[in-house]
């Protein structure tokens, strides 16, 4: 009889039940984290701490929804509200870059399960250097933030007061400050959780579904 692996459990039904409430935690901490810090979450130059979550899509499915309604909820909660086009916008923005970005790390978690298996998973030709395959994922949430976000904040915050210079700078802004967040806490937290059982049993998972796929 097979032996369930790292993070597996024996219980039908567990693992979504633990996919769930990572699901929920994630959501929690994030609005926890951005409602604290209202003076620098909400505004042109903002440094939201909860954007180093936007990370943890790069190991777990379970993210993508935590982080998308971590943020939704936040939006909704701002103290000085910006409107729908904020709680939603945002939050659509959030839910894209977190698929991008389970998406782009799939060679990553190849290689986290074949170097737990000792073997060669990832897509031939594919870049081998360990820092690039962890940075490219983490791009989407920095990209995605400072292009739409950035663009669409002067005109709720200062409507009527836009100036391509405004506009330039509340890119800007908002791309070094997710930079600092996401890179800057969200990889370090990538590198440590990557070898716990939930990471494990998703890119352990997914690498016995690749051979199975080779195999046919």
């Amino acid at each position: 009889m097979d032996t369930p692996g790292p993070g597996q459990s024996k219980r039908p039904g567990a693992a979504a039940l633990v996919a769930l409430t990572q699901s929920a935690l994630i959501a929690a901490l994030y609005m926890a984290l951005t409602l604290v810090t209202p003076f620098m979450s909400f505004s042109f130059i903002q440094l939201r701490l909860a954007e180093a979550l936007t990370a943890l899509p790069a190991l777990f499915p379970s993210a993508i929804a935590g982080v998308f309604a971590g943020c939704l909820l936040a939006n909704l909660l701002n103290p000085a509200p910006l409107g729908l086009v904020d709680i939603l916008g945002g939050s659509a923005v959030t839910l894209l870059a977190a698929l991008l970005t389970w998406r782009l790390a799939k060679p990553w978690r190849l290689r986290l399960a074949g170097e737990a298996r000792g073997e060669r998973l990832e897509p031939k030709g594919f870049c081998s250097r360990d820092l690039t395959v962890r940075l490219i994922p983490l791009l989407p949430p920095v990209l995605l933030n400072a292009l739409v976000v950035g663009s669409y904040l002067p005109f709720l915050i200062r409507p009527g007061q836009v100036s391509p210079a405004l506009l330039a700078g509340s890119v800007g802004a908002l791309f070094l400050s997710q930079s600092l967040v996401v890179f800057g806490i969200g990889l370090p937290l990538l590198a440590a959780l990557k070898k716990t059982p939930w990471a494990q049993r998703v890119y352990l998972t997914e690498g016995e579904s690749l051979k199975d796929q080779r195999r046919k």
